[in-house]
């Protein structure tokens, strides 16, 4: 790289906005799962909108490809840079500031690179509630998860990131900034802007700012954990937690008995909260700011479905130490599945009315064309969201990782589209799906997303290489 851009990044977000050293740029230059590592001249860390947006001038001036970065805690490959050690990664990590809680409107104005944890507690210090929850909360940031249009556990009732954001502030490829930070609910003036950039995985423009929704803190929580003997009968419990409930239902995960025997077995102190076996699980949580009576309307909304025999068990947490130790459980599987194996991870999305027929298609193909691999398949169910892997020894070789991967994921991505759904529900296309796009979108859908990105990035700097 020209050191006379160096010097020009430096006039604008100072040495110590610069990271050149390799060892230190390690953290950047390689993704969490370690799927991809690349190279970079330098990694740029603006403190504010206008060091960013004089960052992009900069980069636009010289051709520099540009990889925007936030927590780098992406499943597909999106923040990583390639290896051609020519493109910059601008990381937003200094960038964590609340700029306003409004109560009254409740809603929250966040720098992009305020841990999403962060924005959680604001809201509680401020007795609101943000909603967005996944594992990565205390690493991940808020404007990483718009980019990417992250999910999470409470996506039944709150929905995706996108839903929680009223209003962005972007800064565009050629440098100029895009003000709409605007806290309305209503505002019907025109294209959907927001709308564009939420889910771009940083294509299209950096997300600086955002305006996002807060909700009533709840003050009760109640968690229970049921095991059946098919997903259909998991499904038809969800369908009438749902008209029983309402709104209060907050989360409704489904895993199978392979997922709970895999915890159990690589997770220390993690139980099955039933005993007898079961071949399916679901993890229930209402939620609601008037605490009185949820326990009960659980309890009962669970009792039909024991009696009638449509689930086998069940059982209610009696205090938080419980409904965390369900919690546990549910949130070990990843952990499990690393220790136990090479995941082929597919993280698709269907209509909840063709989950069952999904799951006995694809589980009977995979049995059939890739004998003796176990499935981990769960997920969040309540939206239709599964991740479906498929797990292959620990010590597989490499080549034939990437052959299993590629026939995997033919095998499954082929169903999910001939039911309606999507092979990519939560964690973004990056790089991990971006050559499988051309399969599963019409011509019109790729025509149209490629119209947008050469109108917004002519020159092709935004993170080239992923998405499309």
């Amino acid at each position: 790289m020209d050191s006379e851009l160096i010097r020009r990044l430096a006039h604008v977000v100072g040495d110590d906005g610069l990271v050149l050293d390799e060892a230190a740029q390690a953290p950047y230059v390689e993704d969490w799962l370690r799927k991809w590592r690349g190279r970079t001249p330098v990694v740029v860390r603006p403190r504010n909108t206008t060091e960013v947006a004089a960052v992009m001038r900069l980069c636009r001036q010289s051709g520099t490809p540009v990889v925007p970065q936030g927590g780098n805690t992406g499943m597909s490959g999106g923040a990583a840079p390639d290896d051609s050690g020519a493109q910059v990664i601008l990381s937003l990590n200094r960038m964590k500031r609340i700029r306003e809680v409004d109560t009254v409107n409740n809603t929250i104005t966040v720098d992009a690179g305020v841990l999403l944890a962060d924005v959680q507690n604001a809201a509680r210090d401020a007795g609101r509630h943000f909603p967005l929850s996944l594992g990565a909360e205390g690493s991940c940031t808020i404007g990483g998860n718009l980019a990417t249009n992250a999910g999470g556990t409470a996506v039944l009732r709150y929905g995706n990131t996108r839903d929680l954001a009223l209003g962005l502030e972007v800064v565009l490829p050629d440098g100029r900034v895009w003000s709409g930070l605007r806290g309305l609910r209503k505002d019907n003036t025109g294209y959907d802007l927001r709308g564009l950039f939420i889910g771009s995985e940083g294509t299209l423009g950096i997300i600086t700012g955002a305006v996002l929704k807060l909700y009533p803190r709840p003050q009760g929580r109640v968690t229970a954990w049921v095991g059946a003997e098919s997903c259909d009968a998991v499904v038809s419990l969800l369908t009438r937690l749902q008209a029983r409930c309402g709104e209060r239902l907050t989360a409704f995960e489904m895993m199978s008995a392979y997922c709970v025997g895999l915890v159990s077995r690589h997770v220390s102190g993690a139980a099955c909260p039933l005993a007898g076996e079961h071949a399916c699980h679901a993890l229930i949580e209402l939620s609601d700011a008037a605490p009185e009576g949820l326990a009960e309307l659980l309890e009962q909304s669970l009792a039909g479905p024991l009696e009638e025999g449509l689930i086998a068990d069940a059982a209610i947490a009696a205090n938080e130490s419980q409904a965390k130790a369900m919690w546990r459980l549910r949130e070990g599987i990843s952990q499990a599945q690393v220790r136990a194996g090479k995941a082929v991870k597919h993280d698709i999305a269907l209509p909840i009315s063709r989950l069952s027929a999904f799951i006995k298609e694809a589980d009977a193909a995979v049995a059939r064309e890739f004998p003796g691999l176990p499935i981990v398949n769960f997920g969040h169910v309540g939206d239709g969201n599964l991740h479906y892997n498929v797990l292959l020894p620990l010590d597989v070789p490499h080549e034939e990782y990437v052959h299993l991967t590629a026939g995997l994921n033919r095998c499954v991505h082929d169903l999910v589209v001939q039911r309606g759904g999507s092979i990519s529900a939560e964690h973004g296309v990056g790089q991990l799906r971006r050559d499988e796009l051309r399969r599963y979108k019409s011509t019109v859908e790729m025509d149209l997303m490629l119209m947008i990105k050469r109108a917004l990035d002519p020159d092709q700097l935004m993170n080239p290489g992923k998405l499309l």
